[in-house]
């Protein structure tokens, strides 16, 4: 995914082996017997943005459980490994919790990429995983829970409503691999139930930050907007050249990526205003629960979060999801814990009532439409309980219980969708 060269390769080995051979242990002072979580989340490279915030968010959840008294009288110890936005340290890292500190359940993953790296891995080590990142659907594995938003959750809302708003001709960019590749077809799709037309799509590569060509290239397809499913921080130059090229207040734009980790405070008001946005999870959530989680989660973070986005709050949540599942299984034994966890499990959480959804173990959730306005999120839409209705066309896990397949690897022909 990323293009290293042998000195950086070596130097982040290095790295690497050192986090190895000394991991980081959060939280309390292990307990005889505690319960072994590990979260593999970027801390460097350029995914840090998002992965920064979400560690931060999973340290919270499990220093509350602690607090509390832990789970099946036990505490929970937190171990922490840093891949750097890199895929080959994921699988060392994946691999390090499976086999050598024996984790009850890994959380882990922010790309597709990196989940498709380490999920098969994990199945073979039958070490349960949370993947808490939204995503592009289609991934059926009784041992993988994913929490994250999927397209029919929030693509599929956030495509007719900017065509209401704007015009049916749109103009589609996004990260080249699988979650850019597979939303823009979930794009595609719902473009044309609604009537419009795709009039392009382009994607990039996660090192690119030069998108003159491409500005260039939308300036003459002239669509009534632009779709934006682009990720991370070289990404985010594009936003500035869109602007710096006046077609901000021209062609305005939508996306379901942007704002995660606080890009729309990383750009100038002026770059992001009226952007429509869609997720599960905004930190403009007016409610008591989300107040007091963004409240702690900031007082506890040594890091400063400028915005806290969907992937953050669904991380916190995530480890309070799987903690509901071991309460109810009386045991963090991983086979009893997937069976009670769907049977299934509810969480009232920062972004509301959360289900596991248990044909596919991916989440009932609400969903928000926002609108940028001067660097804030206006939350101008909500629909509850949405299902993963995406997943729901390929996966039954009550009827094929051994299926461990992520179906959308190579397009939407799984789901019947050309």
């Amino acid at each position: 995914m990323m293009s290293l060269n042998r000195r950086t390769l070596l130097k982040g080995a290095s790295a690497a082996s050192m986090a190895l051979a000394a991991p980081a242990l959060i939280g309390r002072a292990a307990a005889a017997d505690p319960i072994k979580l590990v979260a593999i989340l970027d801390q460097s490279g350029g995914l840090d943005l998002l992965g920064r915030p979400m560690l931060a968010a999973t340290k919270l959840a499990v220093d509350e459980i602690n607090a509390a008294g832990g789970l099946v009288d036990r505490q929970i110890e937190m171990i922490s490994y840093d891949p750097q936005t890199t895929i080959q340290f994921y699988t060392q890292f994946a691999t390090q919790a499976a086999a050598g500190d024996r984790a009850d359940v890994v959380h882990a993953g922010i790309t597709s990429a990196s989940r498709e790296a380490i999920r098969p891995l994990l199945n073979r080590y039958q070490s349960l995983y949370f993947y808490n990142t939204l995503y592009e659907g289609g991934v059926c594995d009784m041992n993988n829970f994913c929490t994250g938003s999927t397209p029919a959750q929030t693509v599929e809302k956030l495509v007719p409503y900017a065509m209401k708003k704007w015009g049916p001709k749109v103009y589609v960019v996004a990260a080249d691999y699988n979650y850019g590749q597979i939303t823009a077809q979930w794009v595609k799709k719902y473009v044309a139930d609604n009537g419009g037309e795709t009039v392009d799509i382009e994607f990039f590569p996660l090192d690119v930050s030069n998108f003159g060509p491409s500005i260039q290239k939308i300036q003459a397809a002239k669509p009534d907007f632009v779709m934006s499913a682009l990720v991370g921080a070289a990404h985010i130059s594009f936003y500035r050249q869109y602007a710096g090229a006046g077609l901000t207040t021209q062609i305005p734009l939508a996306s379901t990526t942007f704002g995660l980790g606080g890009e729309h405070l990383l750009v100038s008001p002026e770059a992001a205003e009226g952007m429509l946005l869609c997720y599960a999870y905004f930190e403009e959530i007016d409610t008591p629960a989300n107040k007091d989680f963004i409240e702690k989660l900031r007082a506890s973070s040594s890091d400063e979060i400028p915005y806290v986005g969907e992937t953050t709050a669904r991380s916190y949540e995530g480890v309070y999801l799987w903690a509901e599942g071991v309460k109810k299984a009386g045991t963090a034994d991983r086979a009893a814990v997937i069976e009670a966890l769907r049977s299934p499990v509810s969480f009232d959480g920062p972004s509301g009532h959360l289900t596991i959804e248990p044909k596919t173990n991916h989440l009932v959730q609400n969903v928000y439409i926002g609108e940028i306005k001067n660097q804030k999120i206006e939350i101008i839409e909500e629909f509850d309980a949405q299902p993963p209705s995406d997943t729901l066309l390929v996966c039954d896990l009550d009827a094929n219980p051994n299926q461990s397949t992520f179906y959308f690897e190579n397009g939407l022909a799984a789901a019947g969708i050309e």
